[in-house]
């Protein structure tokens, strides 16, 4: 069973590329179903797709890293070509080992940030319920989960962790004198925008206002911070009013265009603007970095930011390594012994076949009367002679070579107790 791994990062691709192949999560039932059926035979697969990597996995007969590839691109709209040099392509131990690495926060643009474990299990649930998930990696995800949490337990890998929102915040303050006198928007109602929400709140905003398509969840939010709701309609006309924007939605187009910023900074005497975008594809049109009056920041912007807490966190990388490689090779060992299970069905098949063939016959004496000691004894001798039969019939071939071969087998497997 081969093992493989394609995927796209932060670190290997920018963002409006990333943007090409993020998917919803609505859409990873019907992506996994394609991509499946678009190979002779379909492998085990899923796709985990966040703000910074899509990544497929990939489990068969044998790699298919071109193809995957391909399916990749066409899926994104762009050439094989043109999206390999921002790929990794892994196989086997290397796949495995990444994706410990990445449930383990050692590949995430914040080290050790918990976000991404949470992503991976809805990646992997979402493979399960659309059919795509098979033993070999179920094995490696269920492995891949007891690692990370072995990595936060063992290790200081997490913390001290600036994450994305904070690093927001950070920035905020940056521009802001007084948090406490800044109108915060926050578009979306996801996990990352409560994440960047709590993290606002906790410096007492002057207000707090929640976007959102879903009404219900926009409110559901903003009760929790003593903020209102609004519909995405009415963004436009009410932007001016904020003093900062936090935007992360799953839009496959930008909500938030050129024209409204320019219109409400007009309305705001073109007082500066703070806006953080995190979603991909992006939810802010680029062009708006461009005012002179807006400070708008991407999911990589912040890269710089939240790499300020590594180097206090990097002892502890070499230690998290380990546990990791310890995982690797647990898996790869099990990898190794799934491929003598077919045999191992064969010859659990051939021992219940003599084992009812045996019981048969003595079943059948038993109803004749004979005697019970006799048929146990015919029993037993039944059953050792089918099971010697081969084995004997191999230490009297005629070729030495063979029954030198025979003799070192026989010994490994029916002798070992006497050596």
């Amino acid at each position: 069973m081969a093992v493989w791994a394609l995927g796209i990062n932060h670190t290997t691709a920018p963002l409006d590329m990333r943007g090409r192949f993020a998917f919803a999560s609505d859409q990873i039932g019907p992506q996994l179903h394609g991509l499946r059926q678009s190979m002779a035979r379909p492998p085990e697969a899923a796709i985990i797709s966040t703000c910074n990597r899509t990544e497929i996995y990939c489990a068969g007969d044998e790699a298919a890293l071109d193809h995957t590839l391909s399916w990749l691109a066409q899926s994104g709209g762009v050439s094989a070509h043109e999206l390999r040099s921002h790929t990794y392509r892994l196989e086997d131990q290397e796949a495995a080992r990444h994706a410990f690495r990445v449930a383990s926060g050692l590949d995430s643009m914040v080290l050790g940030e918990p976000q991404i474990l949470g992503q991976l299990k809805d990646a992997v649930r979402a493979a399960d319920e659309a059919g795509a998930l098979g033993t070999t990696l179920s094995q490696l995800f269920q492995r891949s989960f007891a690692v990370a949490k072995e990595v936060r337990s063992s290790t200081e890998i997490g913390a001290h962790s600036i994450s994305m929102a904070a690093a927001a915040v950070r920035l905020a303050g940056n521009l802001f004198e007084d948090l406490a006198q800044v109108k915060v928007l926050f578009v979306g109602a996801g996990e990352m925008i409560e994440l960047c929400a709590t993290h606002f709140a906790a410096r007492n905003p002057k207000a707090i206002a929640i976007a959102n398509r879903t009404l219900e969840r926009g409110e559901k939010l903003a009760s929790r911070f003593g903020g209102e709701v609004m519909r995405l309609a009415d963004l436009p006309e009410r932007l001016h009013e904020f003093d900062a924007v936090v935007s992360c939605t799953a839009s496959t187009l930008p909500i938030i265009g050129l024209g409204a910023v320019e219109r409400a900074l007009k309305k705001r005497k073109h007082r500066p603007m703070f806006m953080v975008d995190l979603a991909v594809p992006r939810d802010i049109e680029p062009e708006v970095k461009a005012l002179g009056d807006v400070y708008l920041y991407t999911v990589d912007d912040l890269a710089s930011v939240v790499q300020t807490a590594q180097a206090s966190r990097q002892a502890a990388v070499a230690q998290a390594e380990a546990i990791v490689d310890a995982g690797v090779q647990s898996f790869m060992h099990w990898v190794d012994q799934r491929s003598a299970v077919p045999l191992i069905q064969q010859l659990n098949a051939q021992a219940d076949e003599w084992r009812t063939a045996e019981l048969a016959r003595a079943r059948k004496l038993l109803a004749k009367g004979e005697d019970v000691d006799a048929v146990l004894e015919a029993l037993a001798k039944g059953l050792t002679q089918k099971m010697l039969h081969g084995a004997m019939a191999e230490l009297h071939a005629g070729d030495a070579a063979a029954r030198e071969r025979a003799g070192s087998a026989i010994s490994h497997f029916f002798l070992r107790n006497k050596r």
